[in-house]
């Protein structure tokens, strides 16, 4: 069964995000590392993994997927059959960005976009199905 288990945040100060969800709903952290032009944190619930990012400026390509400030900026999907899920993608009109590989390490996860017309308004980069286990 497909169930959300992480999403992604752009944030404009780690730190007090940090602090947020660590107060308010009891995550604790996991990993902060760099990778592509920013700063993630990871953080969990003990269900979901929540990535605070960081990007060092606007202008990196990744951070303009979602535009200026503060925003959701993907999120990942566990399924348990990775390239089932790719040809549901695809014949339901979404696009996969990076191909699934028969691995089950991280590098293995397949990025889709949904159709346009599921993200008009939202974030431009919709998630990545996963088996990972937060």
């Amino acid at each position: 069964m497909a169930r959300i288990n992480h999403v992604a945040l752009k944030v404009t100060d780690l730190e007090a995000a940090t602090k947020f969800y660590e107060n308010v709903f009891g995550f604790r952290q996991v990993h902060t590392g760099r990778s592509r032009g920013h700063i993630s944190r990871h953080l969990t619930d003990g269900y979901v993994d929540l990535a605070l990012m960081v990007y060092d400026s606007e202008e990196d390509e990744e951070a303009k997927l979602v535009g200026l400030g503060p925003a959701i900026h993907h999120f990942g999907i566990e399924v348990d059959d990775h390239m089932g899920f790719a040809e549901k993608v695809v014949s339901n009109g979404g696009t996969i960005l990076s191909k699934p590989a028969k691995s089950r390490s991280n590098a293995a996860r397949p990025t889709a976009r949904s159709p346009k017309s599921c993200r008009e308004g939202a974030t431009r980069r919709c998630g990545s199905v996963t088996r990972r286990m937060v």
